[in-house]
């Protein structure tokens, strides 16, 4: 006898398309046109604020950076959908959210300058801190999902990953023990088309990356991750039914620039295919709506830019003039209890003044 094991199938969901049209009937009744106006103002905000820290970052003032450019409907659409009590865990590239979860920009700025004193503040905020080995985030923030469970609290974790983080075993071992248990978890995989110079289509021969929900036993959907209200729907959806169990939400996007500020692009992709993605901007696309039902105008435009310019300028102003870095902060944080070889190594470079204090 030959049957049917199993059969699936993945919903994909786009909601404003690339010339700003929107359908009407998928559009959550609580989003109004002013929540899509603070959308936009939020990813021009995410956009600015990047194009500041790739300048601070080249002329020597800031740290390798990893630009968030082309992703911010992805970032800003979930981040929007979170309640006040979600937690939710990054890697390395979720500015945006941290924008709008109400990060302190000095403190984002102090972190990308290279001080981890920039990470104060995270528990106000409900984040976990940046994570750069890739998809080592994913077990933490099950775990932290369990925790939520295990508590029964009115909360979910939203945790993201990317395209290469999803060929990681800690992703399908977060994934399947979520998948176990049923927890509050929601996975945003940030498919930006390229880790580093790896192509999404040598990361998987799976058709998209939404599938991989389905051997874990949990929800999956592919939304188009230029589409800040497509995405901001699948995660509202998503925690809401968070106490049912986990979703995994693949937001299809691209990263219009560098990996990181230590990468050239150019060196692995082509001209031709930034261009084609160029078109499918996610500013862009809410700008054209907005304009099209008289909501915004070159004047807020121009008002909006000022105003994102002063307060970034503003918090830059303030870290390099105000901010003193702990030398001995770098022992503090390694380790639940500081180990004896890094208490010996703290005191001799104190007792020797190694930071002339």
């Amino acid at each position: 006898m030959l049957g049917k094991a199993f059969e699936g199938s993945i919903d994909y969901l786009q909601i404003m398309d690339e010339n700003g049209n929107v359908d009407k009937s998928l559009v959550p009744p609580d989003l109004s046109d002013d929540k899509i106006v603070e959308m936009y103002r939020n990813m021009c905000f995410a956009r600015t604020l990047d194009a500041k820290m790739l300048s601070l970052q080249r002329e020597g003032r800031a740290a390798t950076y990893a630009p968030l450019v082309g992703e911010e409907a992805t970032q800003i659409g979930s981040a929007m959908a979170m309640r006040s009590n979600d937690y939710f865990v990054p890697n390395f590239r979720q500015h945006g959210v941290f924008l709008v979860r109400g990060y302190p920009l000095e403190n984002f700025i102090t972190y990308w300058k290279g001080f981890e004193d920039g990470s104060r503040g995270l528990k106000e905020i409900k984040s976990l801190d940046v994570a750069v080995p890739v998809g080592t985030q994913m077990p933490h923030a099950a775990g932290l999902a369990f925790a939520m469970k295990y508590k029964g609290a009115d909360s979910a974790v939203v945790s993201y990953v990317g395209d290469g983080g999803t060929s990681e075993g800690d992703f399908y071992e977060a994934m399947n023990f979520a998948g176990v248990y049923k927890l509050p978890l929601v996975i945003i995989i940030e498919n930006n088309q390229w880790a580093i110079s790896v192509p999404r289509k040598k990361q998987t021969a799976a058709e998209t990356l939404a599938q991989k929900a389905i051997a874990a036993g949990i929800k999956g959907i592919q939304v188009d991750g230029n589409d800040v209200i497509a995405v901001y729907k699948a995660t509202k959806d998503a925690l809401a039914n968070a106490k049912d169990g986990p979703t995994l939400i693949e937001c299809v996007t691209y990263r219009m620039s560098m990996h990181t500020t230590s990468d050239d692009p150019t060196k692995y992709r082509s001209e031709e295919e930034v261009n084609a993605w160029k078109a499918k901007d996610p500013i862009k696309r809410v700008k054209l709506y907005l304009m099209g039902k008289n909501l915004w105008n070159d004047e807020l435009e121009s008002k909006m830019n000022a105003e994102h310019e002063s307060a970034i300028d503003a918090a830059v102003e303030k870290v390099e003039k105000e901010f003193k870095p702990d030398p001995k902060s770098m022992y503090k944080n390694i380790y639940s209890f500081m180990p004896d070889v890094l208490n010996n190594e703290l005191n001799d470079a104190l007792s020797e003044n190694f930071w002339k204090e």
